[in-house]
């Protein structure tokens, strides 16, 4: 189509777009004007004494004709005339960035390697870059991790493992700022994997008028292909917790095969499934279920072995870092009446040697019964009444307990241990609990993932028993487990014994999620378990009163360890993830050699606040065994936060240790391990990313091209790049298009003249 409008209008369209229209006929346009008004007045005059046989509309459209040709003969008496600003030659310099990321060695869509248009159309020898060079002075930069000027593309070894297009932009316009600059141009697929927004770079690009016109190289999509997608796993688990995760295969041209998914720690196999491949845009899901036991950090790997004639098999495995941490976790369970549930939930976890479970019961008024405390001081006077005493438990169970017996400050303190302590809340049914506990209203019951119904006015009024099943989102979920090995079955849930609850929850809040559902044969289901995120923690209930029939009732075998698996995994994931007084993180989970990396340690006091006056020390351990130790600086922008920048220059795993203390009061201490090695990221979502290309070309005034439109490149730079320009007149007069029109006209006038018998 644009060669077609070429060839009418004698221009391409940008030059249309980018120019003005002027007349520069050298009579006054008035005079001109006027003397075409004046034979048109004729031409009509004529055709309206017209008689004989001609009808007043005949002689209409012969007069409408006559006029159209008149006008056209008169703009061109006109001179219309394109008014272009042209870049002066050899006046200007024009940066082009070229891709040298492994993803550049993959093949384009003449199966030829990315990389090889970039060296045959931009190299030095090409008719392209004799056609750039006549008027620009160029400049060569390479572009992946990092940026520098290089000679030409033949220099290029497209070995890099990240792209980051943010930081070529910004070192291009940087070391050209000084000269006068008609553009950069960016030879790409596109991909942008460093994790820095593509913004950043073009806000300074429009402020300083320099375009950034994009070729995208490679196909759309590669084909035939298989891609892992991403693997969402905890950063840090206890040892021996059993995990549930979703492997997601996307795939072109394999249609109805079934491979095999497998789950590495290292050499050795974790777990196999296998998944059935539907269309290619139908990702094929594949869920897995396996145990981490070795403490440390690990390195898991998920995969789909390489399949015959895969374009790229470098994303066909996801490698992810987990911390394997055999610490105990404590939990606080407060019980306000003596229930069978206390005592086989605290035979349900006491041969697992991650989870200390503290037992604070009431008896009686003002009295308590006492398990498992660390010494005779602790909860002496009952349910803590301070944010340092609660906050030191990472899991609070509460039981049926009336909300009167708490003080207001210690509802709203419950509420906190959830959202600012980032702990995990587990409520309980029964008959001092949720809605007949009288939480309705209260700070607790902002924190709950349900919604409080208003409570019966007796006990045996709201008594219902429910057999439980799973929701879809509860068979994926680990909480939700009677089996660490392989989903429930159904026909499990299905023979265990039905539960009773007295507290109606028929609802859950927007943003929770229901895991189990009770049947009552009735019309409506009831809620027996929900979660949800509530600030930093999540707040999970169990609305049933009686869970331990699971293991006592007469039909369950003695063998039969689901009560038991039940209660380990939900306490297990009740406090997965809950922070500690140092937190590390780092930007990026695996970094390359050389490559830096920002770590972060979030510092909190004993009431979890934070502090901006600690001294952190970090000891970084390289795979040597080599140690270096630095003072973490405090970052200004955010309270608690300290960072420093690593640079690791061998592969391995590297160890940071932090230590913070404030004066002479120690804080805390945390541990992080960075995974240094070569990555693959380069090769998943491999196609060319035209829409990442076209976006930054359209926000700096640039223009997109392809391989095969890439040849109008040097003539685009001429009339719309920025620099040192002039002004430029392109006469329009004698355009194919206005000769057309007028011997159209002409000729469809004698035309009608000859059907209508009027010649």
């Amino acid at each position: 189509m644009e060669r077609l409008f070429e060839a009418l209008f004698k221009f391409r369209p940008l030059l249309f777009a980018e120019g003005d229209l002027t007349f520069t006929s050298p009579w006054p346009m008035a005079l001109l004007v006027l003397g075409a008004a004046a034979v048109a007045a004729a031409a009509v005059a004529t055709y309206g004494t017209a008689g004989g046989r001609t009808s007043a509309g005949d002689r209409t459209v012969l007069a409408t004709l006559r006029l159209a040709a008149l006008g056209v003969l008169t703009f061109c008496l006109l001179q219309p005339t394109l008014v272009l600003s042209s870049t002066v030659a050899q006046r200007n310099f024009v940066g082009i960035l070229v891709d040298d990321s492994r993803s550049m060695t993959l093949p384009g869509e003449d199966g030829q390697p990315r990389s090889a248009f970039a060296t045959e159309v931009f190299g030095a020898e090409s008719e392209l870059v004799e056609a750039l060079s006549e008027r620009f002075a160029l400049r060569y930069f390479r572009f992946a991790g990092d940026a520098g000027r290089i000679p030409g593309p033949e220099a290029l070894a497209h070995d890099g493992t990240r792209t980051d297009l943010a930081s070529a932009l910004d070192r291009a316009r940087e070391e050209l700022s000084s000269v006068p600059l008609s553009g950069l141009v960016v030879l790409s697929d596109g991909a942008d994997n460093a994790g820095r927004p593509l913004a950043e770079a073009l806000v300074p690009l429009q402020a300083a008028s320099v375009p950034v016109y994009t070729v995208g190289l490679g196909a759309e999509a590669l084909d035939p292909d298989l891609q892992v997608g991403p693997v969402e796993l905890p950063r840090t688990v206890l040892q021996g917790s059993a995990l549930v995760v979703d492997v997601l295969v996307s795939h072109r041209g394999f249609e109805g095969r079934r491979v095999p998914v497998l789950v590495e720690d290292g050499v050795r196999l974790l777990v196999q499934d296998t998944v059935t491949l539907a269309g290619p845009d139908e990702p094929a899901i594949a869920r897995v279920r396996f145990t981490l036991d070795e403490v440390g950090p690990r390195r898991i790997r998920v995969r789909v072995p390489a399949q015959d004639g895969e374009a790229v098999a470098q994303n066909n495995a996801r490698d992810i870092s987990v911390e394997v941490r055999e610490n105990t976790r404590k939990i606080l369970y407060f019980e306000g009446e003596p229930r069978w549930d206390v005592k086989f939930l605290k035979r349900a976890v006491e041969d697992d040697p991650n989870l200390q479970v503290v037992l604070l019961q009431r008896t009686a008024d003002n009295k308590f019964y006492r398990r498992d405390i660390d010494g005779p001081e602790e909860l002496v006077d009952g349910f803590p009444d301070t944010r340092e005493e609660l906050f030191a438990y990472e899991g609070l169970i509460l039981g049926s307990v009336e909300a009167s017996f708490f003080t207001s400050d210690q509802l709203s303190m419950i509420a906190d241990f959830v959202s600012q302590r980032g702990g995990g809340l587990l409520t309980l049914g029964g008959r001092n609990a949720l809605a007949e506990g009288g939480y309705g209203g209260t700070a607790v019951e902002e924190a709950l993932p349900v919604v409080l119904e208003q409570s019966a006015a007796e006990p045996r009024r709201a008594y219902t028993e429910v057999k439980v099943t799973p929701t879809p989102a509860g068979r994926s979920h680990p909480a939700a487990q009677l089996r660490t090995d392989q989903e429930t079955p159904d026909s499990l849930w299905e023979a265990l014994p039905v539960l009773s609850t007295l507290n109606r929850i028929e609802r859950v809040k927007p943003g929770a999620t229901p895991l189990l559902v009770g049947d009552t044969g009735g019309d409506t289901d009831r809620i027996v378990l929900a979660h949800q995120r509530y600030g930093r923690g999540k707040s999970v209930t169990l609305a049933v009163q009686d869970l331990w029939i699971w293991q006592m009732h007469a039909d369950v075998p003695l063998e039969d360890l689901s009560h038991e698996t039940f209660v380990q995994q939900i306490l297990r994931w009740l406090v997965e993830g809950v922070p500690e007084r140092v937190e590390l993180r780092a930007e990026l989970d695996a970094v390359e050699p050389g490559e830096a990396v920002r770590i972060g340690a979030t510092v909190l006091d004993s009431t979890y606040l934070e502090v901006n006056d600690a001294s952190v020390l970090a000891t970084i351990t390289d795979p040597t065994g080599a140690t270096e130790s630095r003072l973490l600086d405090w970052s200004v922008e955010t309270d608690g936060l300290y960072a420093t920048e690593l640079r690791p220059d061998q592969p391995g795993t590297w160890t940071v240790d932090v230590s913070a203390a404030r004066g002479e009061e120690m804080l805390g201490a945390g541990v992080l391990h960075i995974a240094v090695g070569p990555s693959d990221v380069e090769f998943f979502d491999a196609g060319r990313r035209t829409a990442v290309l076209e976006r930054l070309a359209e926000s700096t005034g640039g223009r997109f091209y392809t391989p095969e439109t890439v040849g109008s490149l040097p003539e685009d730079l001429q009339f719309t790049g920025a620099g040192v320009t002039v002004t430029e007149e392109r006469d329009l007069w004698d355009m194919p298009f206005l000769f057309l029109t007028l011997l159209g006209l002409l000729g469809a006038e004698w035309t009608y003249r000859r059907l209508r018998g009027l010649v």
